[in-house]
Parts: C-alpha cells; structure tokens; sequence
C-alpha cells in the first residue's frame, strides 16, 4: 500500500478502468451450478420465523436449509457434533450499551449527562466475563468501535492496548463517587440521591438473546456503584421504538443493550467510526431530529466529516484523523463497547453455494444468488422474524433492520459491492474509471455538467470556471440492456430521478422541513458533488470533490444511485410524502405527522401508492423538468404512461409495491404468518446467472508460533513468530509495560521469509523496562482479507520469558462442522 500511496502523490492525475469478469470470481472446482439460466440457482427462497431455542431442532428436522439469526452458544456447540449440519461462524454482531447523555429536569439528575460517569462505565463492565462466560467463548472483548476481527483496527490497536480501559470495579466506583458527589449528589445507606430522592436508571435490557445475561450482570454493577436501576426487558421492536423514536431529554431510558449486525467486510473504515461516535451521521442520541434534544460534539463531527468527504492528502493523515476520532469517542463513552460476537449460522450440508463474507458470514448479499440443494427447487431460510413492528421496506428512510434486509439484499443489484474477502469496494453490476487530480490538484468539469438547483427546479449547467478533485465514469450497460421485475426497461432516467431525489429532498426547504433528519445527513455527501454529465446511452460523468487512496473508494463514494427501484416508485412516493401528506420516509416524521411510515409491502401503504400512481397516470405527469438534461428528454410520454401501468399492475396482482432488479422477484409477505417468499428472476435480459459471483470460503490467517530468547534490560532481544495467511502479510507489534500501563515501544516486525516474522527490541528499548513481566502484542494484516491475526506473548525482563503463554489469538473466521471449534466489530438487530 505504501508504493502505491507514492504513486499516487507523484502522479498530478491518474486514471485507472476497472471491470471484473464475474465468473472470473469464482474458485474453480469449488461449484457446480445447477443450471445456466439467468437468474439464481434456486427456483424459489421461502423465509420463516423460527425461535432461537427452536432453531436447532427445526433444521434437524428438515424444516428448513439455514439458519440466519445466530444461535446460543450453548446450542451451537451442541449442533456441530449434529451429522448432516454444518455450522459457518463470523464475527456478524458487535454489542454495546447505549447511554443517555441528555440532562435532566431541573431538581433531577441523569447521571450520564456527566461524561466522568460515563466514563467510569467503561471499567465497570466486565468484557471478558462477558465474552468468556456468557458466550462461552464465543466472542473477543471490544473496548473500540472495532475489534481484531476489523481491518481498520491495525490502525487503533495500541492505542486501545495502551488505553488501559480494563475491568476495575473499585476505580470505577471511585470515578463515580468523584464525579456525583462534585454534582451535588449524596450517597446515603449505599444508593445515590439527588434532591433527597434516589438515582434511578431505567435500564432498557433485549430479550431475545444472551443480552439478557449482559443487562443483568451489568444492572448488578450499577448497583454495586450505587444506583438505583429499573429494568425494562423488552424485544426488538419496542426496544427500538423506546430508544431511537424518541427525545433522548424525556429520559424514557437511560442505557440500552444495542446489537449490531454486519452487512459486509470493510476496508478502510468511514462509516462505522461516523455512525457511532459522530452527532451528525445521525445515529447519536438526538437522531438528528427536529425539537428533540441533540447531543452535540463539533470536533467529533469535524473529523468524522473529514473522513467521509475524504479531507486528508496521505494516508498518514487519514489514519491521524481516524485515531483522533476514537480517542474522543473513548473519551466521550456514549457507546461503551462490550464484545464482538462470533455468529453460529447452521445449514445443511446438503446446501451448495454458500460464500462466506468474511464479515457477516453466509448472511451476505452473495450465498442465495448460487445455494441450492441438489434435487430441490426450493430453499429455506430461518430467521428469528421475518417482519416486526419496526420492518419497513423503504429505500429513502427505512431498512433499518436485518430482518428487511435479509430479504432485500437478493431482490436488488447495487452497481457497486464488498469483496466479501478483502472488504475493498468493487463493480458490481456497473463498471465504471476513476480520474483523479487528487489529493491537491483539480480536474476541470465540463461547463455542459449539470447540477440541480432546487430553487429553479431544473438540472442547470455549472457553467465554465467549475473544479473538481475527482471523475467517476459509470457504465450501466448491465442495467440497461435488462428489466425492472416488472417488465420495463430500465433507462438513464432511473439514475437521473434518484440524484434529482436527492438534492431536491435536501435543498427544497418545503421537503426538508419534512424529512428533516434525512436532509440534515445527506448534505455532507450532496455538497461535494460538482457535476453529472450525460455521455451517451449508457455511461454517465461524476464531478466530485473528493479523494482516496484507494480508488475504488472514490468510485463508491461519487455513485450517484442505487439503482434500486424505478423512476415511478419513487416519483410515487415523493408524491405521497411532500405532496399529499399521507405517508412519511423516516419514523421520527411519521410521529410528527401521524402519518404511516412508508413500507411497501404493507397492503394499506400500498394502495396509498397505487392511487398516486394512477393520479400520475391520470393527469399525464412527465415530471418534464426532472427528465431534461442538457436539453435532451429522457423520457417521452409514452414511456411514462408505460410505467405507470406497469406498476399499477403489479400492485394489483401482487397486493406489495416492491419492484426491484436483482435476481429474485417478491411475491409473497405475511407478517401475521412471519412468511415471505422470493422467486426466481428469469428474464432473458438478466445478466448473471448461478456461479457467476460464487467465492466459497475466504483464505484463514493465524499466527503458528512464537520464540523469545531471554530479555536483558539493556540488551537487545528478538521475538520470532510464524504467521500463516495469504497475500502480502505486516505484522506490528506494540510492547507494553502492564503494571505502568505504558507503551513501551511500537513498530513492524521484520519479514524473515517464509512466513517468518522477527520483533527486534534494541538495547535502548529494552533499558526502559522494569524487571517483571512485560506485554508483546501482535497484529498481522493481509492485503487479501480484510480481517486480522492477533496474538499476545508474554515477556520475563531479566529473567527466562515465557513466549507460549499467549491470548487472543484471533483469525479469519471459517465454517466449523461436526464439532469443530471457531479457529482464532450494520443496521440493528
């Protein structure tokens, strides 16, 4: 990476084409496709409800293929010595406790307004415990955003080690005291009071999982430190309605056992860090929602943008900011991070084509594209629910749970996806070239770029004198030569409708008094696009300003659309939301308006749609200044009227407003059954078919052994160790003093060949160290995984050392079977 980061700062522009051949993906010999007609491998996905404790038994008895919630770890240990039933493991979940930062009525007190407490939190959990015990093993402590299981955590992990955030219930309670008693609160017969009235936490603990064992040891430790907690122990849907639907100042909770859920691998970290530290993604207390309370950090929010709009020249800079960030974040301890949970996902052996993402496992957006069972035309998938009372399938302000976007994920095709192994973004089904001047010269932007302007309600040239730091060519070929589900071609006017939805929605002050927070956290990205230009029939021009050493991140960052539903569908919604007021995007404007919060497989909100549509149809709508660009029309009335119909029908055949392009189609969703049913798309015009995207199993990494010879303060010292993985592997190490809680010394161990690593202490390092025991942490990365090795190696200073006593050891996650053991952190869950 460092040669290329050269590269790119000597180069004024560069220029780089990308299009990868899918089947070029595939592993060979690792899959026979059942078939070579476009579209899936299976004829039809049947998704049922099964409980948790359940879930075994079912899928022993046939019931079902797969398992997509993960199972206790009890048993899933039971399960693997289960014939006929593999179980995949990934580190799929993360947990953490979410605290109230907002102050209190006057007279009252919310301890976690005061950021001393909410620090103090931070040793009062006890995450090996939690890691160990309540899940036997089956997950590695988080004290960060991330863990070992996370690329981006080479760039953090000394300092997570040298944080010295570790279980010690007697400073904490020492922290807590300090900071209570420095508020005016008193401690009487053990329990805090304020105002001569006790302390109360209500403590909102989830149910459905081993969470409820987290929430009550860490109620327990609460007490311990003198508060007075009221559990409220609740499932999915109104725990999310409690907590992230409301005004963090009506203190309805005070903390929160969150659950997050992986969607894909990640390489270089934005949105993760953004997303759970910084206010203005809008997913800190407040939500970015008009008139509730909000929580407030400027620097957090500083660099989190900088991250995101690409605001650093190096990659040293880049990971300066990322590791600021989390020092405020650390700092703040909104999120207190508790553990990283390996997933058990059982199926049966029976089923073939199943990649692991190395992330989330076989959850991903690519195993129900090629799984099938030899001899069966049907597949299915378990889950703990299908629907809930917060599922709502919308792609402007909804698919917030994984229950949605388990199904979603197989009926669309983004242009750009996660390599499942090494998290880098990649095409997908659009190609696309990357020219950049970045990271400090400027492209010129043709002055036939148009831009919307939400006060003239029409695409307007930028006109000469424009800049840019960045050029995305995108090439839609894939797209357009296919169909929507429902019959019509999709065009550029689908991928010109969603960037007008965009602006429009955020710079239309009648739009975004609506949608508030959606405008609010869209304009960091809208505000650094320069330009789009249409170039032919299949490829269209991003101005951006934005860089990254990676290019391929530019290429995902500037993608103006998802692609994801057609022109009307969403013209139809917009209607719905701005124009006759009768539905809402986002929950928190669903509230403000006691309107419906848009789903479109929910029969009622359907029909809501099908009634605009057929008004669009009806009163002839072409939405004319949407479809001109560069004085061409995109769409004449024929189209249109053609589209209308289209739509129009497939509501009243199939009583949803789902319409996609992806492999599978829709066609049944009974939320009172907890039953839906995707089947398979196949129209000539769809460009893959099974085997296409099929990867397997990713590569493991693993560190194999460790030497020491004996450390001498003074005196130089070598550790060697052996590390087995693919690619180009760096290893790093960071030698740390456990009783000072000091970095002794940090750096990169030396390649020995062969995948042998040597740690090379000189004589100045080792004179730093007191006589005793002393910590080396190793960390090994790929350049073809994403995810990483860790290792710890115990030193003896001045005396004989003691390399074998080792912890975490962590690797890429692979698929256990009959017994086998987990060889060693998205939307809610």
């Amino acid at each position: 990476m460092s040669n290329r980061l050269k590269f790119i700062l000597l180069m004024a522009a560069l220029v780089v084409g990308l299009e990868l051949a899918p089947s070029a993906l595939a592993q060979s010999g690792g899959y026979a496709p059942p078939h070579q007609k476009p579209g899936p491998a299976s004829e039809r996905v049947q998704f049922q409800s099964f409980h948790v404790d359940l879930a075994g038994e079912s899928l022993k008895a046939g019931q079902m293929d797969m398992y997509f919630f993960s199972l206790k770890t009890e048993a899933a240990q039971k399960l693997r010595s289960t014939p006929k039933v593999t179980v995949y493991q990934a580190p799929a979940t993360s947990i953490s406790l979410l605290l109230n930062p907002a102050p209190a009525p006057a007279g009252e007190m919310n301890p976690f307004s005061l950021r001393d407490v909410r620090y103090a939190l931070q040793y009062a959990v006890n995450r090996q415990f939690i890691a160990q015990e309540i899940y036997k093993g089956l997950a590695e402590p988080m004290v960060a955003h991330l863990g070992p299981f996370d690329y981006d955590y080479v760039t953090i992990y000394d300092q997570v080690k040298a944080s010295g955030i570790a279980y010690d219930p007697d400073l904490a309670k020492q922290m807590v005291n300090d900071a209570m008693t420095k508020a005016g609160a008193t401690l009487k017969d053990g329990k805090w009071q304020y105002n001569g009235r006790p302390v109360q936490l209500n403590f909102l603990i989830r149910v459905e999982d081993e969470r409820r064992d987290v929430g009550d040891l860490v109620r327990a430790q609460l007490e311990k430190l003198g508060f007075t907690v009221a559990p409220n122990y609740q499932s999915f849907a109104p725990a999310i309605l409690t907590v992230y639907g409301s005004d963090p100042q009506l203190l309805g909770w005070h903390l929160y056992t969150e659950g997050w859920g992986r969607g894909s691998a990640e390489r270089y970290d934005f949105g993760t860090i953004n997303g759970m530290a910084a206010p203005w993604l809008g997913n800190m207390p407040g939500w970015q929602e008009v008139g509730y309370w909000q929580y407030k950090n400027e620097a957090l929010d500083d660099l989190g943008k900088r991250l995101f709009q690409g605001g650093f020249k190096t990659e040293a800079e880049r990971i300066q900011i990322y590791r600021d960030m989390t020092d405020l974040a650390l700092k703040e301890s909104v999120r207190i991070w508790l553990a990283t949970i390996v997933n058990s996902l059982p199926a049966s052996d029976q089923v073939r084509g199943i990649t692991q993402d190395i992330s989330s496992g076989p959850k991903a957006m690519w195993t129900l594209r090629d799984a099938y069972v030899p001899g069966k035309d049907t597949l299915t998938v378990g889950n703990l629910w299908v629907w809930t009372e917060r599922t709502t399938w919308n792609p402007i302000g909804g698919f917030g749970d994984v229950y949605s976007n388990d199904i979603w994920q197989n009926l669309r095709d983004p242009p750009l996806a996660r390599d499942p192994f090494t998290g880098l973004p990649m095409p997908f089904r659009a190609s696309y070239q990357v020219e950049t001047a970045g990271p400090e010269g400027k492209l010129d932007v043709p002055s036939d770029a148009v831009q919307w302007d939400a006060t003239k309600k029409a695409f307007v040239a930028v006109g000469s004198g424009a800049k840019a730091t960045s050029k995305v060519t995108y090439d839609y070929s894939k797209y357009f030569g296919s169909r929507w589900h429902d019959g019509q071609s999709i065009t550029m006017a689908d991928v010109v409708y969603s960037i007008f939805q965009g602006f429009d929605l955020a710079y239309n002050p009648d739009k975004a008094r609506v949608e508030t927070a959606i405008a609010f956290t869209s304009k960091p990205f809208l505000e650094t696009l320069r330009g789009f230009r249409i170039l032919d029939d299949n490829r269209l021009e991003v101005y951006v300003d934005f860089w990254h050493f990676q290019r391929d991140y530019i290429a995902e960052y500037a993608s103006p659309s998802g692609l994801s539903m057609p022109w009307e569908i969403l013209a139809a919604m917009d209607k719905l939301v701005f124009e006759d007021r009768k539905a809402a995007y986002s929950d928190t404007a669903s509230q403000r308006y006691s309107v419906p919060w848009l789903s479109l497989v929910m029969d009622n909100d359907s029909r809501l749609l099908r009634r605009a549509l057929i008004d669009m149809r009806d009163k002839n709508v072409l939405l004319s200044n949407v479809f001109t660009v560069g004085g061409k029309s995109l769409v004449s009335q024929a189209q249109a009227k053609a589209r209308y119909d289209a739509a129009i029908q497939w509501i009243s055949d199939k009583g949803m407003a789902v319409i996609s392009n992806g492999p599978f189609v829709l066609v049944r969703y009974e939320p009172p059954a907890q039953f839906a049913q995707i089947d398979a798309f196949r129209d000539p015009t769809y460009p893959f078919k099974p085997g296409d995207w099929y990867r397997g199993n990713p590569p493991g990494m693993a560190f194999e052994g460790a030497q020491a010879g004996a450390v001498a303060p003074g005196s130089p010292a070598s550790v060697s160790v052996t590390v087995q993985g693919p690619g180009e592997i760096r290893v790093r190490y960071l030698l740390l003093d456990p009783v000072a809680g000091v970095a002794v010394a940090e750096g990169e161990a030396r390649s020995m060949g062969a995948g042998q690593y040597q740690v090379e202490l000189p004589g100045e390092v080792t004179a730093k160290l007191a006589q005793g025991p002393q910590q080396l942490f190793l960390v090994a990365s790929s350049d073809q995984v994403s995810s990483l090795a860790e290792r710890r190696v115990d030193l003896q200073a001045g005396g004989a050392s003691q390399p074998s006593a080792t912890v975490a050891a962590v690797t890429t996650p692979t698929p256990a079977k009959k017994g086998g053991g987990f060889s060693c952190a998205g939307p809610p869950r």
